[in-house]
């Protein structure tokens, strides 16, 4: 056996009937707290035991362990999931900060050629290997801070060659660093300088899709979900219907970004077409949320972009109470510059009145089943990765509560490894 984690004061399992998401009327009825529990990983990282210590050990001595951690005095819960980030680019935008402190809105700085456009030349003009050591970088901030998987998309090269370069960069971290990776191609993240959304379009369809594909078919890189800027003024609803499709139709998940600066109908496209996740919806109209509660597309909420970019703020509550399932993600690119999803969790239960409960469900399991993963991620329980973050505090919630809450954690797990040891 691998790991032992025995006598935690408090261990949140999140669920315990191997549920691939909680609603906000499930989290009441099915949020798993346990006290004084003691967790079992085997040598494949997967949880065995999960209960009180004398029953654990009775069944698996304790001498049967690689390695154990006394938990006394401290907390368990999941290793948290980012559900959206674009964390592989060049070039930093900290000059736009300052634009946007003296009043300029994001598609002012945009229309500029700043933004988006800024980034894609620093990312093109940088190598594979200057990138790749960035994004190293960005992800052993964000492992100290409790993530063991993260989705991590393209779309800061909006042409073949640099999208290819990103997704290569993407891929060869997996086996670099500990962080599990959701991979999404974002070739339609903005329309190219010098191009319509139509030769935009085109060229994200009949070039950049078809040479993906054959990477992914070569072993080169595997691609998890397709993602496209469904917004006003950049791919508007039909030719983002045009891209998710060509993009579905060579496996990949729906997972995109709709309605952050105004409404296009854009939720109601990628229900149509079966989006597993959809991102931003500051804002989505209530047909909507009412699709998106029918069909179980889980809503991927951005709380640093809303308080960054001074955007009104999604309707979660409305979400929430009408049986939508809500994710989040710290949306880190150089507009939000955020690792952690425990700032995340706190802006959300400040900034949308999500309680705590419902923000630690949304950063794990609804999270996880935002990437498809959360047959394996995003809880507690027996045949799951043993992915946990454990810390010192009298309660869970100080995880959320505590604004710099990653100086409580001493340990990070991942399937079954201690890859995060705070010294003391």
């Amino acid at each position: 056996m691998k790991l032992l984690v025995k006598n935690a004061r408090q261990v949140v399992a999140v669920c315990s009937q191997m549920q691939k998401f909680l609603k906000s009327q499930d989290i009441e009825r099915q949020f798993v707290i346990l006290e004084n529990t003691t967790i079992a990983i085997d040598n494949s990282g997967v949880i065995t035991h999960v209960g009180p210590y004398r029953d654990v050990i009775s069944i698996i001595p304790e001498d049967q362990f690689e390695e154990v951690i006394d938990a006394s005095g401290k907390c368990v819960i999941p290793g948290l999931v980012d559900g959206h980030t674009h964390a592989v680019w060049a070039g930093d935008r900290v000059h736009e900060f300052a634009l946007k402190l003296k009043g300029a809105s994001y598609m002012e700085i945009h229309q500029a050629g700043g933004g988006i456009g800024f980034t894609v030349d620093k990312t093109r003009a940088a190598s594979e290997e200057e990138l790749l050591e960035l994004y190293l970088q960005r992800l052993g901030q964000m492992l100290k801070n409790g993530t063991t998987l993260v989705e991590s998309k393209s779309g800061y090269g909006l042409d073949t060659e640099t999208e290819l370069k990103m997704l290569r960069v993407i891929e060869k971290a997996k086996s670099l660093q500990p962080i599990e990776i959701s991979s999404t191609y974002c070739g339609a993240h903005s329309v190219p300088k010098g191009m319509s959304e139509i030769n935009a379009t085109k060229d994200v369809i009949d070039m950049q899709i078809p040479a993906v594909v054959d990477a992914i078919n070569s072993g080169e890189i595997v691609v998890d979900s397709i993602d496209v800027f469904c917004e006003k003024g950049v791919f508007e609803t039909e030719t983002s219907k045009q891209i998710l499709l060509a993009g579905k139709d060579t496996g990949m998940m729906i997972n995109f970004h709709a309605e952050e600066l105004n409404y296009i109908g854009g939720v109601e496209m990628g229900v149509e077409l079966g989006a597993t996740a959809i991102s931003h919806l500051e804002e989505i109209s209530d047909e909507g949320i009412r699709q998106m509660a029918l069909s179980n597309a889980v809503a991927v909420i951005l709380p640093t972009t809303a308080h960054i970019l001074k955007l009104k703020h999604p309707p979660v509550k409305k979400m929430l109470e009408e049986g939508v399932i809500v994710a989040l993600g710290t949306d880190f690119n150089p507009n939000a510059y955020c690792l952690s999803m425990l700032t995340v969790m706190n802006l959300a239960c400040i900034m949308f009145r999500m309680s705590m409960e419902e923000a630690l469900v949304a950063a794990t399991l609804n999270a996880a089943a935002s990437v498809g993963k959360s047959d394996m991620h995003g809880s507690i329980e027996v045949g799951k990765w043993g992915n946990l973050v454990l810390f010192d505090a009298p309660r869970w919630e100080h995880i959320i509560y505590q604004m710099n809450a990653s100086e409580l954690i001493s340990h990070v797990v991942q399937k079954g490894h201690v890859v995060f040891e705070k010294i003391s």
